[in-house]
């Protein structure tokens, strides 16, 4: 049987009780095996230098689409019109580590290619060590699922532990694509089903004033230090420090603090905001998709306060070419966690995060009766099942929809 092997191919196949096959009419030596269990691999036939027959695995479906197949048989079809043998190179041991798969071939490209592949990587590094120095084809189902049993005994949440797995058979997943590895020992893993109750939280009218009031006794702080400093160096002859005192902001996290209340950006997003995303002529701010979790471009208008905020602290910056919030040496943050935890401090504010100024920013938004499509709009969800978790936020607000109830109680 011949036809173009694709998507649509793969979904009509019906498995007969024996097994059979069928050739690209496109791509000549390119072909599938269906086998009785309803089982595809994706294969390549060709001869040799010595005009002796081959056939060598591809992939199997799905752990490779018909278009990645397709990719990688074009590769390994071109190598034998240059001479090689790719069932006899198949044959040779390759020896690649986990380890030299991660350094040599995963890595740079993860690096390259996904927005969050840095982290993705340093995940895997940290998570899975202990299979680092294993071949990558020794490593099996069995001892990711010992692994798997292990996390859990050790009190990992189920969610964390399916992030881990998904990270590393995605790594997988390009080792079949790029025929280092026949299959994805991983695509029989099951996600933990896991149902989170945990509370999303977010700040009461007391704690969020308390958080303004904390930011601003930091910042006091931080200009006394200064004049403190300054008092110093004169005493010594030292060249002064710029004064705070003029300024609107004695560091970063104010302004961080307040943009992130009033745009419920992520902190990455905020990180890597930059002035020429900032629109002050239409009070808006745009999240390039290139740094937001849905790869999409959205836009947040700004309110008052936070358009407030940023002018103001553009005022004070000598370069308003890159970054809104540069780091001391020009670079995105990666954490301002010590700042953080002491403006918490001081605020007496217990189990917040500050992706929780992200829940603060929705649940205030659903307080005001905001509709959940346009709370979904400006957080950048990809679909409502995500921002439905917002519409709990609101306990006050969904009591007084409750005491309505006996403001005009039933007529007998």
């Amino acid at each position: 049987m011949q036809t173009r092997i694709n998507a649509a191919l793969i979904k009509s196949i019906n498995p007969r009780p024996l097994p059979f096959e069928i050739y690209d009419t496109e791509l000549k030596g390119f072909l599938l095996r269906v086998q009785p269990s309803g089982a595809v691999s994706y294969y390549i036939t060709y001869r040799n230098s010595e005009r002796a027959r081959n056939r060598v695995l591809v992939g199997k479906h799905p752990s490779a689409t018909p278009a990645q197949a397709r990719d990688h048989a074009k590769k390994l079809l071109a190598s034998v019109v240059h001479g090689n043998d790719p069932a006899q190179d198949k044959r040779k041991p390759t020896g690649k580590t986990f380890d030299s798969f991660l350094n040599d071939d995963y890595g740079p490209w993860v690096k390259v290619n996904m927005k969050d592949g840095i982290s993705t990587l340093a995940r895997i590094e940290s998570c899975f060590d202990k299979f680092r120095s294993m071949k990558l084809s020794d490593i099996t189902v069995r001892q990711i699922e010992g692994w798997k049993t292990k996390r859990l005994t050790q009190g990992t949440h189920p969610v964390t532990v399916n992030r881990d797995i998904a990270a590393l058979r995605s790594s997988f997943r390009k080792a079949v694509e790029w025929g280092i590895l026949d299959n994805n020992p991983l695509h029989g893993i099951k996600p933990i089903k896991a149902e989170s109750n945990k509370l999303v939280r977010f700040l009461s009218a007391i704690e969020e004033s308390n958080l303004r009031l904390a930011l601003n006794t930091r910042e006091e702080r931080i200009r006394s230090e200064r004049e403190r400093t300054n008092k110093w160096r004169r005493e010594r002859d030292y060249p002064e420090l710029p004064d705070l005192r003029g300024r609107s902001f004695a560091d970063h996290l104010k302004p961080m603090v307040l943009v992130s209340i009033n745009t419920g950006l992520r902190q990455g997003e905020l990180f890597t905001l930059g002035w020429n995303d900032v629109d002050f002529s239409t009070a808006n701010i745009r999240v390039q998709g290139s740094h937001s979790k849905s790869g999409k471009t959205r836009h947040i208008p700004l309110n008052a306060e936070a358009s407030k905020s940023l002018a103001n602290w553009r005022d004070q910056q000598s370069d308003t070419s890159g970054l809104v919030f540069p780091s001391v040496e020009g670079q995105p943050f990666d954490n301002v966690t010590k700042a953080w935890k002491s403006a918490l401090t001081l605020a007496n504010i217990k189990d917040f995060r500050w992706h929780d100024l992200r829940h603060h920013f929705a649940s205030r938004l659903v307080m005001a009766k905001v509709d959940l499509n346009t709370v979904r709009e400006l957080l950048g969800h990809a679909d409502i099942q995500m921002t439905l978790r917002y519409a709990h936020l609101a306990p006050e607000h969904k009591a007084a929809a409750v005491a309505k109830l006996l403001e005009a109680p039933p007529t007998p």
